[in-house]
């Protein structure tokens, strides 16, 4: 048996109560601490507050009933079976939460003979122990499974039993309610199985509201994906702290004298980026990248930090934001609002006449916006020739690197953003294309010389640095690739170096439109997915050798430990703050030592968003379609399998299914190596990138899946049979009724960013 520390008068140092925590056979919580040093009244309190302190440290995880080490695991908890190995059986904490996101321990089951066999799934509660080959676990107890929470709208048919209908375009089929819990028909729901079958129902648990209320499409995203929208008391209180801190320009350039401005969507939340530039007399220009100061106000350690290190990110929705920072930092402390006094971290280049950024520095500075300007308010005042000086600057400035741009070739496909325009109380008035202008592509230039100069600058110094990876192609996406080309008579040479370059050329060649939309699809769909992480692979996309992200540190992660990485390498620590928040506002500790475990989570994380907002637009857009049903739109075939097409709006870039039934009496086949539906006859033919006309059939706002046929198709719908399936939903009084449809696997549309 351990042997516990003999009690000793007064409070115990950190590194006893992390060796009592370590040596201690049974859960070690507040109390026991409390017993094994001896500690009486006052003492606890003061035990209380330092526990509470070690754990905003990251020494410490777990609540004051049982403490373990910040990274382990408790020494009784729950653990969920994932796999096995050399026979035995691997589990993994159930809920796993830890500071610094790092991915969960495996654990090896110890499983007694006269115990039932463990299957992938199970929950058991048991003791834990780490060893010196890992962490080893000892069942003590088999749990019943984790009920999971469902999200569905409520749908009564006409026997009167109540069926929860899916919002999840990918779930085909309804399923019975046992327990309605008081929920009414068309109402937006969250339910749990109401028993272990699947025959035995849903139960509903909580009541949301109207599925087609203004802001339900967001809410729904946000609760599928598990989105943090929510900050704790102790993240907010943080953040209000940390906004009172003093601006002084003892320890800051004083860059207010230059007319810098920040060019961003005229409905843009946060303002977190601004540049300024001027001619340096020799054909070349000197600039400036303004980035609000963020790690100045959030420092690693505390509260507002592991909040934001949960979100990885924030996630924008046509309704709403869910910042990766509470408001009174995202939206008004660290937003570069014009005529204030704002911290930011200035990054200053040197430009050549021929775009090559020859030098650059960073320091920490305090700037005041000149003006915020809309994109479209910029571009006007360029065209009119009514510019002010600094903003003319700006554009001689981006030609020049524009040109840079040119010879490094990036991959240039131009995809479309839909924009969904909403009036003040959520209500849809207009869904749109984005326009590209040069203005965009003004900021989205400087915006990556800086972000260059930042990766450069840290690999000067030998810095751990998040990289923005984009790997090339892979050889078997390549050979797809080649593939699907030789169907147009055209050539991709694998034996040769894969470049950018070499995609934009082949696109170049491409005169007839609706083929080159196909080629288009083709090479984006042969991309690999960018990520983070600390080992540099380059950015194929951008044809750059070193890239990370240092521009948007209100809204993603990886930014803000770039810019902690820049804190430490070029000595730029301010005075430590007066108050209780962390002193530091450098990189921490154990993300200097180790930045891979906090990458990929931020790199899940922003899948996570991505799709999130994907989802919540193609609701938006079949909402907006709802009332069109019949139309008929000018479409472009975007995919093609055995059962059907799918088809995007050209304007509006909503996507559907095109079922095969509906193509014609002929009957069709799938040639899936040409990626075509040829007829019968041999005179009906359907490809990815055909342009068509097809009347929209229905529109299902809570999926967002939308369903096309062509414009002569006779016959149109599918009569409901049985219990109802994926219902186009329309309001009728109180309840919402509809008529059976089969969603299709709707391909989304990149979400345009001017980084």
């Amino acid at each position: 048996m351990v042997k516990h520390p003999k009690p000793q008068p007064g409070l115990p140092s950190r590194q006893q109560i992390l060796d009592f925590i370590a040596s201690s056979e049974e859960p070690a919580g507040k109390r026991e601490i409390a017993r094994a040093f001896g500690l009486k009244g006052q003492e606890k309190i003061q035990l209380k507050a330092l526990l509470k302190d070690m754990a905003e440290e990251g020494l410490i995880d777990g609540n004051r009933s049982a403490f373990h080490r910040m990274g382990g695991v408790a020494k009784v908890t729950v653990l969920r079976v994932v796999g096995t190995e050399d026979g035995e059986a691997l589990a993994v904490p159930d809920t796993w939460q830890p500071e610094d996101n790092v991915p969960p321990p495996r654990l090896r089951l110890i499983e007694q003979r006269k115990q039932p066999a463990l299957r992938v799934g199970d929950r058991v509660l048991a003791r834990t122990e780490e060893t010196a080959t890992g962490w080893i676990a000892h069942p003590m107890k088999k749990l019943p499974a984790r009920t999971e929470q469902i999200m569905g709208v409520v749908e009564i048919d006409g026997a009167g039993k109540g069926w929860l209908a899916p919002v999840d375009k990918r779930e085909r089929h309804s399923q019975p309610i046992a327990d309605l819990g008081g929920a009414e028909a068309g109402q937006l729901v969250l339910a749990e199985p109401a028993g272990r079958s699947p025959r035995s129902g849903v139960k509903v648990t909580d009541v949301l509201g109207d599925p087609l209320a203004p802001k339900a499409f967001s809410l729904i995203a946000i609760h599928k994906h598990g989105i943090p929208y929510a900050f704790s008391s102790e993240a907010i209180e943080e953040a209000q702290r940390a906004a009172k801190l003093p601006l002084s320009k003892d320890h800051r350039e004083d860059l207010r004298h230059l007319p810098i401005v920040a060019i961003d969507p005229s409905d843009a939340r946060d303002h977190d980026d601004a540049i300024w530039a001027e001619p340096d007399g020799e054909g070349g220009f000197r600039a400036l990248v303004a980035i609000a100061d963020v790690s100045f106000y959030v420092r690693p350690g505390g509260s507002l930090d592991r909040s934001a290190r949960e979100r990885g990110n924030s996630v924008y929705f046509p309704d709403r934001v869910v910042p990766m920072l509470p408001e009174v930092l995202s939206a008004d402390v660290c937003s570069l609002r014009a005529g204030e006094d704002r911290a930011a971290m200035a990054c200053h280049l040197t430009i050549a006449a021929n775009g090559k950024v020859t030098d650059w520095r960073f320091t920490r500075a305090l700037v005041r916006i000149d003006e915020v300007i809309a994109y479209e308010e910029a571009q006007r005042r360029i065209d009119e020739g009514d510019a002010a000086p600094n903003l003319v600057n700006l554009w001689e400035a981006w030609r020049a690197l524009e040109r840079a741009r040119t010879d490094r070739d990036p991959l240039d496909l131009d995809l479309p953003e839909r924009r969904v325009k909403l009036d003040e109380v959520g209500r849809i008035t207009e869904i749109a294309l984005r326009e590209r202008l040069d203005a965009h592509r003004v900021v989205e230039d400087f915006m990556i010389a800086a972000n260059v100069a930042a990766a450069k600058a840290l690999e000067s110094k030998v810095a751990p640095i998040v990289y923005r990876i984009h790997e090339p192609p892979n050889r078997e996406k390549l050979v797809a690739l080649k593939d699907y080309l030789s169907t147009f008579e055209r050539k991709l040479a694998l034996g040769q170096v894969i470049t950018p370059g070499l995609f934009n050329r082949l696109l170049k060649d491409v005169a007839d439109e609706a083929e080159k939309a196909l080629i288009m699809e083709a090479v984006l769909r042969s991309q690999t997915q960018a990520y983070y992480g600390p080992r540099n692979a380059g950015h194929f996309g951008l044809a750059l050798g070193s890239y990370a992200h240092f521009t948007s540190p209100i809204r993603r992660y990886a930014d803000l430990l770039v810019h902690r990485a820049l804190v430490d390498g070029f000595g730029l620590e301010q005075p430590e703050p007066k108050g209780d928040l962390p002193p530091r506002s450098g990189l921490s500790d154990r993300d200097r030592s180790d930045l891979s475990r906090i990458s990929d989570a931020i790199s899940a994380a922003e899948r996570r968003a991505m799709e999130a907002e994907r989802e919540t637009i193609d609701r938006y857009v079949a909402a907006w379609l709802s009332a069109r049903v019949g139309e008929v739109f000018e479409c472009r075939v975007t995919g093609v399998q055995k059962f059907g097409l799918f088809a995007t709006i050209i304007s509006l870039g909503g996507d559907g299914l095109v079922p095969v039934s509906t193509l014609g009496d002929e009957r069709f086949h799938f040639d899936e190596r040409a990626k075509v539906l040829v007829g019968d006859s041999g005179h009906t033919r359907f490809a990815m990138g055909d342009r068509l006309r097809l009347r929209l059939a229905e529109a299902n706002p809570l999926t967002g899946a939308l369903k096309f046929e062509p414009e002569d198709h006779v016959g149109a719908g599918i009569e409901p049979r049985g219990r109802p399936m994926h219902m186009p939903l329309k309001k009728r009084g109180k309840h919402l009724v509809g008529q059976r449809g089969r969603p299709g696997n709707i391909r989304h549309q990149g979400r345009g960013k001017k980084r």
